[in-house]
């Protein structure tokens, strides 16, 4: 309830400022403004980026040697028994030696518990954790009861379906050592990109994500935890309590309560942790509107808590609200050809201030695909023209899917009843998808020799 009331005031209070503005000046000048202090922000933020990789390259990070944690492993899986025994194993094979790995079952209707419990037995670093099918559903309640088993002084996340360089930890967790910070992110590569074009949007889409949380890492920014390949500090789990069983995004409600309590997260681009993209529509639409919902559902929620935090840094303030306009304008964007279009309708403006508004979205536009560009160009290592076209598919694939979903959550946290469907990600597609292939092809095969 206290999420629907303060939205529907942000909508009433955005609407109302739309109407009157419009009547006195050109509200376009208004979302200019914003996009110009956004695009202030974003040349600060990458040229802090850039001068923090100058230093470090005159003067690089001292690694402290001794600082070697026990940390524990955490492996949530849900119907996984395709990928769990190929990921505990990829894990296993890490350099950094100082870890114990917790398998969860969670609630499983396929092997997936016979699966983990064979490799409790097979590796001694490995316990396997059943919870039972009337157990609490939802992944923060999988890793709370995992938590109580853990031993170590960190905790690392990954998902069913993650693998990882050996010296992953290696160069992980030198970043969690200053007092200050309480978690650290790995960067995540999709792995099977080339697979269709909508693998390939993801890709770029991690791509933008990876230039941003560099970015706002430089500044000290409000950088968030991405749920696979995270690494948390058992002091600053217990300060937050651990996870929010009532989250939806378990990893982005922890981010914005870390911040709050005064613990700095960090961002780790040299340690990589691959997963598995989506191959499909639907499931992607699921995966991201569970992504959206939590992301607008936690700023809801603690948008209180973050205003009069005394703990929370200024930089970390300044950085969220300026990533708070990302979801704002949209939302403005649509009021503003509503309401211009109704006052056209109703011959109370020209019709030429349309045109404004238009202009201003594609400069909007432009400004995505500025930064998939530069992202693409830096990160992937794209050639100038490769990187310009796949901006453009990116810009087009962003518009199509997060724009509607936007529209659709902030509906449905209005006016629909919240549920916990979170949205499973299937994991191992591709195997299933080669076993078809292979299949026809043999049947294709017997059919031709007979």
């Amino acid at each position: 309830m206290k999420e629907r009331i303060i939205l529907f005031i942000i909508f009433i209070g955005l609407g109302v400022f739309i109407y009157i503005f419009q009547s006195y000046f050109n509200t376009v000048w208004g979302l200019a403004f914003l996009c110009l202090l956004m695009s202030v922000y974003a040349f600060f933020s990458t040229l802090a980026y850039q001068i923090k990789k100058r230093i470090l390259k005159k003067y690089p990070q001292v690694v402290n040697e001794d600082y070697k944690p026990f940390v524990t492993v955490m492996i949530p899986a849900h119907n996984e028994e395709g990928v769990i025994g190929a990921t505990v194993e990829n894990i296993l094979a890490m350099t950094y030696g100082n870890f114990e790995v917790i398998v969860i079952d969670d609630r499983s209707s396929d092997n997936t518990a016979s699966v983990i419990k064979d490799l409790e037995k097979k590796y001694d670093k490995v316990t396997a954790l059943i919870r039972d099918k009337d157990a609490f559903p939802g992944k923060s309640a999988v890793l709370n009861d995992a938590f109580k088993l853990a031993k170590g002084e960190a905790v690392l996340v990954f998902d069913a379906d993650a693998t990882v360089d050996p010296d992953f930890l290696d160069k992980l967790v030198p970043q969690l050592e200053p007092k200050d910070v309480g978690a650290v992110q790995a960067r995540k590569v999709i792995r099977n990109r080339d697979y269709n074009w909508l693998t390939r949007c993801q890709s770029n889409e991690y791509s933008i994500d990876v230039h941003c949380q560099l970015s706002r890492d430089s500044v000290k920014g409000a950088v968030e935890l991405r749920g696979n390949g995270e690494l948390i500090k058992r002091q600053a789990l217990e300060d937050i309590g651990g996870w929010n069983n009532y989250t939806i995004t378990d990893d982005l409600d922890m981010s914005t309560r870390l911040h709050i309590k005064g613990w700095d997260v960090r961002f780790c681009l040299d340690a990589v942790v691959y997963e598995e993209a989506i191959i499909y529509v639907m499931p992607l639409f699921r995966q991201r509107r569970r992504w959206l919902e939590g992301t607008i559902r936690r700023y809801l929620e603690y948008s209180g808590a973050a205003l009069t935090s005394k703990d929370m840094s200024l930089r970390a303030s300044v950085d969220m609200m300026a990533y708070i306009s990302e979801f704002i304008m949209p939302v403005w964007c649509v009021m503003e050809f509503v309401i211009r279009g109704f006052k056209i309708l109703a011959k109370d403006a020209p019709t030429h201030m349309l045109y404004s508004s238009i202009f201003i979205s594609c400069i909007i536009g432009f400004g995505f695909f500025t930064i998939a560009r530069y992202a693409l160009r830096r990160y992937d290592n794209y050639s100038r023209w490769q990187a310009f076209k796949e901006a453009v598919v990116t810009s087009i694939y962003l518009l199509i899917l997060w724009f509607p979903l936007e529209l659709f959550i902030c509906f449905k946290i209005l006016f629909l009843k919240k549920d916990m469907k979170w949205g499973k990600t299937a994991h191992g597609l591709i195997l299933e998808e080669e076993e078809n292939i292979k299949r026809e092809q043999e049947k294709e095969k017997s059919t031709a020799e007979v």
